[in-house]
């Protein structure tokens, strides 16, 4: 398809992943796939404790770039839960990151979350107002179970609430 055809061209990578030139759009829109996030907005897109599943590819690159253009929105998509071989439902919203488990993008530069339970833009939000947005993109049954852990980190107050 793409031999000799002049209506596609293909160019190397630090060319098409380079976030300056990905910037140049405008109104750049990023999507990206994550496995986990943990409630301060740490993205997991690689690995899953000490299993590799996926490389990083242009994630952070197009993350970043669409964060930098003008009018540019970039989105982390996960579900909210796993169902394991034996029928358990795990979160895949987590108090914290496992130790093993590779981050694929800090918690600096995500700008929206989005789960079948809703979306939030956490960029530039201060930590405990990103653990509840996070929170709020949950499943039902583990919120109770998120703040509880936020409590105990210290970043849920008294004026957090999950409407």
């Amino acid at each position: 398809f793409l031999h000799h055809n002049p209506v596609c061209c293909t160019y190397p990578v630090d060319i098409t992943n380079n976030p300056y030139r990905i910037a140049k759009n405008y109104q750049q829109i990023s999507i990206n796939n994550a496995l986990l996030i943990d409630i301060y907005g740490q993205i997991c897109s690689e690995a899953l404790d000490f299993k590799q599943i996926s490389g990083t590819g242009g994630q952070v690159d197009f993350t970043y770039g669409a964060s930098l253009s003008q009018g540019g929105k970039s989105f982390m998509c996960l579900p909210a839960t796993k169902t394991l071989k034996d029928g358990t439902r795990v979160s895949r919203i987590l108090p914290n990151i496992n130790p093993g488990t590779f981050i694929t993008t800090p918690r600096t530069m995500p700008m929206y979350i989005v789960t079948e339970y809703g979306k939030a833009n956490i960029m530039g939000k201060p930590v405990w107002q990103r653990a509840e947005q996070i929170i709020k993109l949950a499943a039902p049954e583990f919120r109770d179970e998120l703040i509880k852990a936020a409590q105990e980190q210290k970043i849920w107050t008294k004026t957090n609430k999950i409407v």
